[in-house]
């Protein structure tokens, strides 16, 4: 199979991780960075080009697309379904992930467990605001930070009231949350695969860190996950419409609570943790799934 990789950066250890696996199981892999590519969008005969050239038909796509790209990267990525490529996610589910507010909505009306979540635009609904989610501490989030950046602990009502304030002040889209004190600083990162959960780490914030993200310091080791952890991670994925999908749990008092699903997962954190060759898992399973014009939504949406 001719396999495309959508990322802006060979050398990533993800990106590495997949050519080496697709190489190894004799697919031809092409790195094709997203922002180079350029499209001639007509009713016939759709086109993607990159660097002066019309790029082959390609079997299958894998999208790293990173957040500061999404539309552009959707876009691509969406030109590659019209033209009948694989995606491995695709383009809707990934823009749909992406959007955090959407996301959580979806998620809540499937009945999955979320963090209690408030939204407002108002200075005046700040107090009900933070009554909703049951008052301080709770958790601040900008709806377009990553990796943990823009996420605040308010840890006083008066706090929280300054953060949202100002958030508010810069026009800022934010949502606040409750804290679940008792998941300690750390939460799941459950790898699913098709319907099932292939890896999972826990990740364990530093000390005086309440964000258990790698990027900001957080550790990882291998976890065990109960029934109903690995039940909700599927269907968080499913929900979004994603093959390949990242779930982030938290472990409280009333049961696992998604509090986030990532459409482009990391693989060094989870192959590291868990000692698994998740690359060659997603390149066996493009394998079995993988058809022309085989897409939910035909490019649409």
């Amino acid at each position: 199979m001719r396999i495309g990789i959508l990322s802006r950066n060979k050398n990533l250890y993800s990106t590495r991780r997949l050519i080496e696996a697709g190489e190894a199981r004799g697919h031809e892999m092409h790195v094709l960075d997203p922002l180079r590519c350029y499209m001639n969008i007509n009713a016939k005969e759709p086109e993607i080009h990159m660097r002066g050239k019309e790029l082959p038909l390609f079997d299958a796509v894998i999208p790293r697309i990173g957040a500061s790209i999404t539309f552009y990267g959707t876009a691509v990525l969406r030109q590659f379904e019209m033209m009948g490529t694989y995606p491995l996610n695709e383009s809707v589910a990934i823009s749909r992930s992406r959007d955090k507010l959407r996301s959580l909505q979806l998620l809540s009306r499937k009945g999955i467990g979320l963090p209690v979540t408030g939204f407002a635009s108002k200075p005046s609904d700040i107090p009900d605001l933070i009554d909703m989610v049951g008052g301080a501490p709770l958790v601040i989030k900008l709806l377009e930070g990553t990796q943990g950046i823009g996420v605040v602990l308010a840890e006083t009502r008066k706090a929280a009231e300054s953060v949202i304030e100002a958030f508010m002040g810069l026009n800022a889209h934010f949502m606040v949350q409750e804290y679940i004190k008792e998941a300690g600083g750390a939460d799941l990162r459950c790898f699913v695969i098709g319907d099932k959960v292939i890896a999972a780490m826990k990740r364990q914030a530093k000390p005086g860190e309440f964000r258990s993200n790698l990027h900001r310091g957080g550790s990882a080791t291998l976890v065990k996950l109960s029934p109903a952890e690995r039940a909700t991670a599927v269907k968080a994925a499913k929900t979004m419409g994603l093959n390949v999908a990242g779930v982030d749990i938290l472990r409280s008092n009333h049961g696992p609570l998604v509090m986030e699903v990532n459409s482009s997962p990391g693989l060094e954190g989870i192959e590291t943790a868990t000692d698994k060759d998740v690359a060659t898992q997603i390149i066996s399973f493009i394998e079995k799934t993988a058809k022309q014009h085989k897409t939910r939504t035909k490019g649409r949406g």
